[in-house]
């Protein structure tokens, strides 16, 4: 592929790809997060970057400077970069930590499917977030489809969405038509905080994951940084009237609805509303 710029090129024995993507598909950088833990704590090497030149849009997505430790200046590009890792129990991993692209996106989902194709792999999963009318203080609530992987065991619904859709959606897609079995998975992240971290989203997405590949992930840290979390957004929302409100409102209708299927309707509507932006 014309856009592959490899690394290294080890042998991998029909490995799982995980994947996020900064951008709207990541509220509260939980989506990327998860993926940055996995990389952290299954000690995997950079394995190959998808170039930026042809994908983005620079007067949108702009390239940014920065001094190197020789006082050089240099340029960070919107960055996909592949890793790979053998990890105990589940065999070898690639990860993919990308940012979405703007223009050409099938050709962009080719250079994916191409490392697909080349080490054989089973599955694909994608992790994201979303914006939603959630409290902070309730179990993070998850949606998931599946394309030939059964997400029943999971506890999460899927969809009949029809309408606009991100490069999550197209990759997908182009799964399919490869047959390549895949998952994508989706945590909501509170709408009165979404634009802070989110460990306790990214904890949720990791649950899930190591229960869908049936692998144990350590995650004491992400445990840790949860709570942490809940308490702080704990003190921001009882300095604010409006705020507390809100949250009470949205933990009376978990505790009595408690129904999946309210989720999928948001994400369809939350997907709606990004194509009118």
């Amino acid at each position: 592929m014309d856009h592959l710029r490899w690394h290294r090129r080890p042998e991998l024995h029909r490995p799982v790809i995980v994947a996020a993507f900064e951008g709207w598909n990541d509220a509260g950088d939980a989506a990327t997060a998860a993926i940055e833990h996995l990389r952290d704590r299954w000690g995997a090497e950079p394995l190959a970057e998808i170039d930026a030149e042809a994908f983005y849009d620079f007067t949108q997505a702009r390239p940014t400077v920065h001094l190197d430790d020789d006082g050089e200046r240099a340029i960070d590009w919107p960055s996909n970069s592949l890793w790979s890792a053998t990890v105990p129990g589940l065999g070898d991993v690639i990860l993919l930590d990308g940012t979405e692209p703007a223009l050409a996106w099938r050709t962009f989902c080719r250079q994916v499917l191409h490392v697909a194709e080349r080490y054989d792999a089973r599955m694909l999963v994608t992790v994201g977030a979303l914006i939603s009318d959630v409290a902070h203080s309730r179990p993070v609530e998850l949606y998931g489809l599946g394309h030939d992987v059964d997400l029943g065991p999971l506890g999460v619904e899927g969809s009949t969405y029809e309408g606009p859709t991100g490069i999550v959606g197209v990759l997908h897609a182009a799964c399919q038509e490869r047959e390549l079995p895949s998952a994508s998975l989706w945590a909501a992240v509170p709408s009165y905080v979404h634009g802070s971290p989110s460990p306790k989203a990214a904890l949720a997405l990791l649950r899930t994951v190591g229960n869908l590949l049936g692998v144990g992930i350590p995650l004491t840290d992400l445990e840790i940084a949860s709570a942490a979390y809940e308490r702080q957004v704990d003190q921001l929302v009882a300095d604010d009237e409006d705020t507390a409100e809100l949250v009470r409102r949205l933990e009376e209708r978990h505790d009595e609805l408690a129904d999946p299927a309210a989720l999928v309707a948001e994400v369809e509507q939350f997907l709606r509303d990004r194509t009118d932006d």
